[in-house]
């Protein structure tokens, strides 16, 4: 039987000098007390009180050992009581990882304005590493991960936190040339800078979608930030997320291609622990990074671009 509810039950006996009160106590029967206290005499080996028809006493070993067994539950109780309030209350560390394009950009900023705005909760906040694993963040001591993938795990915690625009795009170096191009399946021949996370591309035109598998990707990463300095450099088209290359097509050092098509239609999900009961920490995290990315899209309206931004023609 569970010493602790053994030890419970002696503990009430010891108390209020009576089974049937101490079963009052507990919610539980006098006989089924009466049984915990013989149990917890058995496993010692020894007589915790004197039985007799009016009264319920302790021993002299009966009252050494109720002393230990009340300071032991009474330390039970006072560490579960603060543990509820720990789980109660927005304060504490908070580990969270989370895309390196994405954490130097937009998050990056966001998670510092919760860091300011909640003092008590002490961010540890880490970019890359990611892995291709779901729960390997919680096996690494992460209580949130960012992922901008869709996770299909249904044992986990997913929160949609915003969405993100892809643009197919490449430099005016590389352009020159080439074009105008009018086919998305032609884009798979051209020289493709890839994520190794997404060697398939997605384009889409209102409700038609074109998945493209590039047939040549002279260069691939695992970081969009990566791919945006070869595209930058002339090295080949780069389907991008809009916000790691906004301010390259408002200067034109990267201009779009195929403008009237759409990339991959995707989120930025946040994942944390399985289970019924959410940390408030994680709650009041997750409501303000939401918040904070409602005020801040991450992809806010560009102005339209024109054809000569965008189409680099065959020169003569």
């Amino acid at each position: 039987m569970d010493r602790i509810t053994v030890m419970r039950s002696f503990v009430g006996v010891g108390r209020h000098g009576s089974f049937s009160q101490a079963a009052r106590h507990l919610g539980i029967s006098g006989s089924l007390v009466s049984r915990h206290v013989a149990e917890l005499e058995n496993q010692l080996g020894l007589r915790l009180v004197n039985r007799t028809a009016r009264t319920v006493t302790l021993t002299s070993v009966g009252r050494r050992y109720f002393d230990f067994s009340q300071r032991i539950i009474e330390e039970i109780e006072s560490e579960d009581e603060a543990l509820r309030g720990i789980h109660d209350r927005p304060e504490g560390p908070l580990a969270v990882i989370c895309p390196k394009w994405i954490g130097n950009l937009d998050l990056g900023e966001a998670i510092a304005d919760f860091a300011v705005d909640h003092p008590k909760i002490h961010v540890r906040f880490e970019v890359g590493g990611m892995s291709d694993r779901t729960f390997d963040f919680l096996d690494k001591g992460y209580d949130i991960a960012f992922h901008t993938r869709e996770l299909r795990d249904s044992t986990l915690l997913v929160r949609r936190i915003a969405g993100i625009d892809y643009v197919l795009c490449a430099a005016p170096s590389y352009l020159e040339g080439r074009g105008p191009f009018t086919d998305p399946v032609a884009i798979a021949e051209q020289d493709c800078l890839v994520h190794i996370n997404d060697p398939i591309w997605t384009l889409r035109h209102g409700d038609e979608q074109t998945r493209l598998k590039v047939i040549t990707a002279v260069y691939s990463s695992n970081s969009y930030l990566t791919l945006r300095k070869a595209a930058l450099r002339g090295r080949g088209m780069a389907l991008m997320p809009m916000r790691t290359v906004m301010a390259d097509l408002a200067e034109g050092s990267l201009v779009r291609v195929l403008p009237e098509f759409q990339g991959p239609a995707r989120s930025l999900y946040a994942v944390h622990s399985p289970g019924s009961h959410t940390m408030r920490k994680v709650r009041v995290f997750l409501d303000y990074i939401s918040a904070w990315f409602r005020k801040n899209p991450l992809t806010p309206p560009l102005p339209a671009l024109s054809q000569e931004r965008t189409t680099i023609k065959t020169t003569a």
